[in-house]
């Protein structure tokens, strides 16, 4: 499967919305993205989780860089909308005690 891509941006908020899988496939289309938002000042990255059907180690570690990337440039990540299977693998990993993560489907 593969991974589709939406942004919008309001103010200095972008919102992506993303459907599909994040694998070691799609991570570099998922990267080439976000990355460059991640890199902009005082920015505020919104990533709807709602239709993403599966996430692996490197869908993690492409969170890790794009947190990393927000934290040395002012700006903020926020992820929402994850499914209870998805959530898990963030708190297994413990990055639910780093990135924020809005609780609920919505």
């Amino acid at each position: 499967m593969n991974l589709s891509i939406r942004s919008e941006q309001t103010g200095n908020v972008h919102h992506i919305d993303l459907a599909g899988e994040i694998d070691a496939y799609t991570v570099p289309q998922l990267r080439e993205a976000v990355m460059p938002l991640a890199k902009e000042a005082d920015t505020t990255i919104v990533v709807n989780f709602e239709n993403v059907e599966y996430i692996d180690s490197t869908g993690l570690g492409t969170f890790v860089g794009i947190l990393k990337a927000t934290d040395a440039h002012g700006s903020e990540l926020t992820l929402k909308g994850m499914s209870d299977r998805i959530k898990r693998l963030f708190s297994i990993t413990g990055l639910d005690e780093v990135i924020n993560i809005k609780e609920g489907q919505s």
